[in-house]
């Protein structure tokens, strides 16, 4: 966006935050702003699509500590924060007197901004960057040569790159774990396909080089910084690169033993040995079954979970009744009393 917009764009109040709120504030601002305007969400709205234009220029600007300060000192003189004594007047001057001091030997004079294409320096128009240098210090002659930048008070500076842009998108549990690619659209219109790594956790930030503003020409675009939310699954759980399962087997397959199915991330089940006598709460770990990684995938960590019947038919329940004969004196809280005492 040119300079020169941002005498007229008052970007605070586009995205309803006060001028000294901090990134946070500005960040949670837009995000807030851009779901309500989005086109997706206004299909043929026009005044949504600009409205979702707006805050992304604002976000571009604020969001960047650099491009921010250079904003707030000429959004500053444009209402008068900047006093100068403007030639031949005899006094101080505000800041239309500034620019006509600049406008070409007369008085009062308008200064024109080139929007084109060309050299800023043709055609009549004076470029923003040129003026401001030569207001803080910059001879004219040295600031047309250099292209010296209002933030360097005269001092040469090449091409800007473009700003880095902030963006969220969310992801199934089942491609943050595999790895996606996700087709995002920014404030200007433009399309940009993101390829989401494997393994990506939930809240990550992503920076994708090059995908963010355009750069003045000669200079890198921004990047852009892509933060995920991952939904919830049903069935699994995530622990660092490992996946996390409960996993219910009947009183008897815990009691006796048992091999039973344990389902995986990809739709495919693998078999695995329920030892007699295991307790609810068990951890069996299936190596290699986790989240992929860049050396070694992570683990499926299944955790069994003993299911007590809610009802009995009466040859079950004679059953049961043995085994409670059977253990007779054995209480297993006592040793939990015995703890709690000490």
């Amino acid at each position: 966006m040119a300079q020169q917009d941002w005498f007229e764009k008052d970007f605070y109040a586009i995205l309803g935050v006060s001028k000294d709120a901090d990134a946070a504030a500005i960040k949670k601002a837009y995000r807030k702003l851009a779901r309500t305007h989005h086109p997706d969400k206004n299909p043929g709205d026009a005044a949504a699509e600009q409205k979702f234009k707006d805050i992304g220029e604002a976000n571009s600007v604020l969001s960047d500590p650099k491009q921010r300060e250079e904003y707030d000192a000429v959004r500053q003189m444009a209402h008068g924060g900047a006093r100068f004594t403007a030639g031949g007047h005899g006094g101080a001057g505000g800041f239309d007197d500034i620019f006509s001091a600049f406008g070409g030997g007369g008085g009062g004079s308008r200064v024109r901004f080139d929007t084109g294409g060309g050299s800023p320096y043709g055609g009549g128009g004076e470029d923003i960057n040129d003026l401001l240098a030569q207001m803080f210090g910059g001879a004219a002659g040295g600031a047309r040569g250099g292209q010296a930048g209002y933030a360097g008070y005269g001092a040469p500076r090449g091409p800007r790159k473009g700003a880095d842009v902030q963006a969220t998108t969310t992801l199934p549990f089942r491609d943050a774990v595999e790895g996606s690619t996700v087709t995002l659209r920014t404030a200007e219109g433009r399309t940009i396909n993101a390829r989401i790594p494997a393994g990506v956790k939930d809240g990550q930030k992503i920076r994708l080089r090059g995908k963010g503003q355009p750069g003045e020409p000669g200079a890198a675009a921004g990047d852009l910084m892509l933060t995920v939310s991952v939904e919830k699954h049903p069935v699994f759980g995530r622990d660092g690169d490992n996946l996390t399962i409960e996993l219910p087997v009947t009183f008897a397959e815990a009691a006796l033993g048992a091999t039973v199915a344990v389902p995986t991330l990809d739709g495919s089940s693998v078999k695995v040995r329920i030892a007699p006598g295991t307790p609810s709460g068990r951890v069996l770990r299936l190596k290699g079954r986790g989240v992929p990684g860049k050396s070694a995938a992570g683990d499926l960590l299944a955790k069994v979970q003993v299911i007590v019947p809610e009802a009995l038919s009466d040859k079950a329940r004679e059953a049961v009744e043995v085994l409670q004969a059977e253990a007779d004196g054995f209480d297993p809280r006592a040793e939990l009393a015995d703890r709690a005492r000490a």
